[in-house]
């Protein structure tokens, strides 16, 4: 996500006086091992390095590795707060980014 999509969402959200929580994400919901190789291809750079999952859990902690093994990405509240993306898909983003 844009960090001028997550801001345009929050300032949505405060203007709309909406409760709760949302989760400001593309239309996209993918998990790390899927995006993270994605912005080093389109930036020619080298794909990432993989390290043993005990290793990485060691460095990043439990919670670290739950969000990049396990959870699949997260649904948006783009029709709760009535935005639209610039960006739909985090492959269009990086891409635009990065060209």
């Amino acid at each position: 996500m844009h960090f001028d999509e997550a801001a345009s969402a929050t300032v949505l959200a405060v203007e709309q006086e909406v409760t709760g929580v949302f989760n400001v994400v593309d239309d996209e919901p993918a998990p790390v091992s899927e995006w993270l190789p994605y912005p080093a291809a389109c930036s020619g750079a080298k794909r990432p390095m993989r390290i043993p999952t005990w290793l990485a859990r060691l460095l990043a902690g439990d919670m670290a590795m739950a969000m990049m093994t396990e959870w699949l990405g997260f649904s948006n509240a783009e029709q709760e707060l009535g935005r639209q993306l610039c960006c739909p898909s985090w492959r269009q983003g990086f891409k635009e980014e990065l060209a």
